[in-house]
């Protein structure tokens, strides 16, 4: 093994963990990619078409669709859970409904994000029942779409 003992004076260090390091490794640590906060996990055998609703600071928001395959995992909110609920419509590719609730919401059959769940249909939206989650205000959830 070759002796490395001269290297040490040349970098500028002055014992093991120079503070160059740990400014770098900060800066790798601040750039990493965030953790999903919201997933959700098809444990099924059909593929899914998921749209998910919450409160977004001042009005409901609605957005989809995300398209999750069989024992596939979709990161559907990736910052922190600001709601407590978090609600849930999904289908499959026949349009049979797999995940649906109590809660009228708007969607479009396109890609979408909707402000405001009131009035779907004078807005030009369908309304469909979206099954509410209660994240017991954690940071971080996970729903499992299950057959029935």
């Amino acid at each position: 093994m070759a002796d490395m003992s001269h290297v040490r004076g040349r970098i500028g260090s002055s014992g093991p963990a120079a503070p160059w390091f740990w400014g770098a490794m900060a800066a790798v640590w601040l750039v990493s990619p965030a953790e999903a906060r919201f997933q959700v996990c098809n444990q099924t055998f059909d593929v899914v078409n998921l749209a998910i609703g919450q409160w977004d600071y001042d009005a409901w928001e609605t957005s989809g669709w995300w398209t999750i395959g069989p024992n596939q995992c979709a990161d559907v909110i990736e910052d922190d859970l600001t709601s407590r609920f978090v609600y849930l419509y999904a289908r499959d590719v026949f349009n049979k409904t797999m995940v649906s609730g109590t809660t009228e919401m708007c969607l479009d059959p396109g890609e979408f994000r909707i402000r405001g769940h009131e009035d779907c249909l004078v807005r030009g939206y369908l309304s469909a029942p979206f099954f509410e989650v209660d994240t017991r205000r954690s940071e971080r959830w996970t729903f499992y779409i299950q057959t029935r």
